[in-house]
């Protein structure tokens, strides 16, 4: 470790020592997250509404606070955009996360007060560092530059005084001055709103920086990498950026992934570290190299519930604090936050693979599933079996979706899968078998439907041309940032439409 990065990681330290007690402490940290939260809006207009102030504990805030989804609390949200105070949280809030998410184009917008600002997402970037030290002694982190690749932001269209834009953009616009040092490209680079020129003068300006972190989504920092490696005429990114040796990447699974960025930085100093930083809140770091999952962070004015996934959009679900959660089920979770946001249903599902410290892996959404025949697959499932497969046949996926396919005549189905690849297996058949039979180890769901095709025929693999998915994104407005493929879907609307794209991109080779 360098002199600058060894003096500044004693900054480090006491968090570090903080973070150790998760696993102690977990009942009385949420508790006091609740307390806090309740105590400082109870004179806001939701708290009036539900009496914050003689709510005693859990049992009554489960009773009196119902499960809310966006279109509860967007009148609510508008007129804090519009200029209207102590309505979900005193604050005032300048600054809104935009959020389509993948399942429609409809934009939510969400309050990033100052405190879910600070105290939420920046001490998650904080904590990130403090795990990647405590794991790497050796590192040079603060010696050299680290790269963001993030969204845009602009005047809100439902209100010029107030401001949105990708989560990144937000919190790269409000960033101490001192951070921004030790990044680059410049703020007026990173936050441009039109993706390909972005690309281009991110490239020219960093290619010939020393850096050695990048932060971003792995699909879009993927896009820039190879971007760098074709301005240089280089193989590696290692020849351009000697001194690499972190990606933290979040937003999407890294699996399919993998083994590109493996590719493309060959080399054993090289650090790979997941954050889960969703336009909601900063939930959770992966703080052991050697284990995938990630810790969930107890103590950002975030208080935690769960519903199981099997009773997600039933009338009266089961709602279960952090301590009542058990391993190895999935679980929607809801969150409670000094962003302003109550008993809010984010749409993320997760999985804990350990209890006290609780620790979790992000299975899927709650609408981005496929249980058309019972099979009830998750996106998890999905893209563990594409990372097995493709280490298995030596292929290479850059991006993937998959749809039932129902079959009227035969009263069954099979589910549809669009890839493009990156590197062709050497057959098409044999990767196609086994990815059908690596889902049947990996979901017994999905393998009791295949079981003599009672319900579900073998798979089937529509290969996407190159660019195909980059086109249906483009032609969604949603380059960049934190935009991402839907991977599963119970319904068959994006997979048509990206199927209509890779038609035409066929009869344009043909005619070529």
């Amino acid at each position: 470790m360098d002199i600058l990065t060894n003096t500044i990681s004693l900054l480090f330290r006491h968090r570090q020592k903080e973070i150790e007690k998760y696993g102690q402490d977990t009942d009385l940290l949420q508790r006091k997250q609740l307390r806090t939260l309740l105590s400082t809006a109870r004179n806001t207009e939701w708290g009036l509404t539900y009496d914050y102030k003689s709510i005693r504990n859990y049992g009554d805030f489960c009773e009196r606070i119902p499960l809310q989804m966006y279109d509860d609390i967007k009148p609510y949200v508008t007129r804090m955009i519009n200029g209207e105070r102590n309505i979900l949280w005193p604050s005032v809030v300048k600054w809104y996360a935009k959020s389509s998410g993948t399942t429609n184009d409809k934009s939510k917008f969400l309050p990033v007060t100052p405190e879910i600002l600070h105290s939420c997402h920046y001490q998650g970037g904080f904590d990130t560092v403090a795990l990647y030290l405590r794991n790497n002694p050796e590192s040079h982190f603060f010696s050299k530059k680290g790269l963001i690749l993030g969204g845009s932001h602009s005047p809100s269209p439902l209100n010029q005084k107030s401001h949105c834009g990708d989560l990144s953009a937000v919190l790269l616009q409000n960033l101490n001055p001192l951070v921004n040092l030790m990044r680059v490209p410049a703020k007026r680079i990173i936050l441009m709103d039109e993706w390909e020129s972005k690309i281009k003068a991110i490239v020219d300006n960093t290619w010939n920086k020393d850096v050695n972190s990048l932060s971003g989504v792995p699909s879009w920092m993927l896009v820039l990498i190879k971007s760098i490696l074709k301005k240089t005429g280089r193989e590696y990114l290692t020849e351009v950026w000697p001194n690499m040796e972190v990606f933290f990447h979040g937003g999407i699974s890294f699996e399919p992934y993998r083994e590109q960025y493996k590719a493309l930085i060959p080399s054993d100093k090289m650090h790979y570290m997941e954050t889960y930083n969703a336009s909601e809140g900063f939930f959770g770091i992966q703080d052991d190299p050697s284990d995938q999952s990630l810790l969930m962070m107890q103590d950002y004015g975030v208080f935690y519930e769960f519903i199981p996934m099997s009773e997600v959009g039933t009338e009266n679900p089961t709602v279960l604090p952090l301590e009542a959660v058990e391993t190895g089920k999935n679980y929607a979770m809801v969150i409670t936050t000094s962003g302003g946001l109550w008993r809010y249903q984010i749409g993320d599902t997760v999985r804990f693979t350990s209890l006290f410290p609780h620790k979790f892996i992000i299975s899927g959404r709650t609408k981005h599933y496929i249980n058309a025949f019972g099979e009830e697959l998750m996106v998890d499932n999905a893209d563990k079996a594409i990372s097995r497969v493709c280490s298995l046949t030596g292929a290479k996926v850059k991006e993937y979706t998959a749809a039932p396919l129902f079959m009227l005549d035969k009263a069954k189905g099979r589910h549809q899968w669009f890839i493009e690849f990156e590197k062709m297996p050497p057959s098409l058949e044999e990767f196609t078998l086994l990815l059908d039979k690596t889902l049947q180890e990996l979901n017994s769901d999905y393998e009791a439907k295949r079981y003599k095709e009672i319900s579900l025929q073998p798979l089937e693999i529509v290969v996407a041309h190159e660019g195909a998915f980059y086109e249906w994104l483009k032609k969604k407005g949603k380059l960049g940032g934190q935009h991402k493929i839907p991977r599963l879907s119970n319904e068959r609307t994006h997979i048509e439409e990206m199927l209509a794209i890779n038609k035409r991109l066929s009869g344009n080779l043909q005619n070529e």
